[in-house]
């Protein structure tokens, strides 16, 4: 049985220890997509998961890898081998999906981009514990158990480390971010939308700054 590279689990620790805050982006206007993520940069934010919730997705990778050499930039939303490979060929540097398939888990062995694989349950996180996946996606968090899931989930799996997203605020980072599982806490607070609407780039560099600087 193949097993999760050294390469991958490397580019994956990278992703997660690079921002202790990942913002789930959503493109709604192209034109949007690198000054939103320059913002976010400037606001000390290096690691960008764009989604392929809009069809502006991925050329919004291809736009931020281009803009922003030094971020860490990755598709999420992603659901299917086909939009793996979509993602893979705009440059994503690591994928993120909502939830786990035998083939998709299979499926990111031999690609190029790096997998954080989607979990809510044990049975998922075995799944991918089996194939030497050790940093995983929590989602969503908040429905699925938030704190206290990820506390009890550090007994039977005392090397598993997460990324939980999905209902995570501002005032709620914190709590996730105690814990020893947790590296990284994912949300779409630092876009809210209508400060993106309005191109307020300025507004969302200070959440940014803010944001970090609450959890710090």
């Amino acid at each position: 049985m193949n097993h999760v590279s050294g390469f991958h689990r490397e580019r994956i620790r990278s992703v997660l220890g690079a921002s202790q805050i990942m913002p789930v982006i959503t493109i709604k206007h192209p034109d949007d997509a690198v000054p939103l993520c320059q913002a976010l940069f400037e606001g000390g934010i290096r690691v960008m998961e764009i989604t392929l919730r809009t069809e502006h997705g991925l050329r919004a990778i291809e736009s931020v890898r281009e803009a922003l050499p030094e971020a860490w930039v990755g598709a999420g939303t992603v659901t299917c081998i086909a939009q793996y490979r979509q993602a893979e060929a705009a440059g994503a540097q690591f994928i993120v999906t909502p939830g786990v398939t035998k083939a998709l888990l299979d499926f990111a062995l031999t690609s190029e981009a790096a997998l954080l694989p989607g979990v809510s349950t044990a049975s998922e996180l075995m799944l991918g514990y089996g194939l030497g996946y050790r940093e995983f996606k929590f989602f969503p968090a908040e429905v699925a158990g938030g704190v206290p899931a990820l506390k009890a989930f550090s007994g039977p799996f005392p090397d598993a480390a997460f990324c939980p997203t999905g209902g995570i605020r501002r005032d709620t980072a914190r709590g996730y971010l105690d814990l020893n599982n947790v590296q990284t806490v994912g949300g779409s607070w630092l876009t809210p939308d209508d400060a993106v609407a309005a191109k307020d780039w300025a507004k969302i560099t200070e959440i940014a700054l803010g944001s970090l600087r609450d959890i710090s």
